[in-house]
């Protein structure tokens, strides 16, 4: 059995958490702790993920950074292919994570008390030492939940990642295009090979985010 397309899932999935814990932390940072016109728009953006179709994302995607896009043809400019290689499977991952990192970012962040945070302003620390001393070791359980579970929606992606990376075999295939792949073709035991390695793997990963929400750990 071709073990490529765990590698690939593994490897997309990790660079994807890390870019959508940097990005996601600070939209839930913005989102918790400032007001600004364009708040409740910039919230549904945010969470569209979680209710289009896969396909349609990956529409977007696929239009975004296509090569008769501006965005696709600058990235061209620069020798980066994104559309039909691993590259555009990390994107596709990001997007469709994001929501579940920064719904449980926002609520943590917001669940630090507001008092705590002016008394260290009072004490002449500035807002990035607030947010290093004072907001983020409060809220990490929550931090961590959101980043464990993009981990597992990144794992899980299937149609947007098809849309814009393709199912090129030992090249952009992932876990569950291959599982895809082998139903298509009949190869029952490669199948239920790789579903019962990613049905383990989503278990575990939400009894863990259980738990950190839950503040046992």
């Amino acid at each position: 059995m071709d073990l490529f397309p765990l590698y690939l899932t593994i490897k997309v999935s990790f660079i994807a958490t890390i870019f959508t814990a940097i990005s996601g932390l600070a939209l839930a940072w913005l989102m918790a702790k400032k007001e600004f016109w364009g708040k409740g728009l910039l919230d549904v953006v945010i969470m569209q993920p979680l209710v289009i179709p896969p396909t349609v994302l990956g529409y977007y995607l696929l239009s975004a950074f296509g090569k008769s896009s501006p965005v696709g043809r600058l990235f061209e400019s620069l020798g980066v292919e994104i559309v039909f290689t691993w590259k555009g499977a990390v994107i596709a991952a990001i997007i469709s994570s994001l929501p579940l990192f920064v719904k449980p970012a926002r609520a943590a962040l917001e669940g630090v008390g507001i008092e705590l945070e002016n008394a260290a302003r009072l004490l002449g620390k500035t807002e990035f030492q607030v947010f290093k001393s004072i907001t983020l070791p409060l809220a990490w359980r929550g931090l961590v939940a959101g980043a464990v579970m993009a981990f597992a929606r990144a794992t899980g992606e299937f149609g947007a990642t098809l849309m814009i990376a393709g199912n090129i075999p030992g090249l952009t295939q992932t876990l569950p295009i291959a599982i895809y792949d082998a139903v298509q073709s009949g190869d029952s035991y490669t199948a239920n090979i790789l579903v019962s390695i990613i049905t383990l793997f989503s278990f575990s990963v939400l009894y863990i985010a259980g738990r950190f929400t839950k503040g046992r750990f």
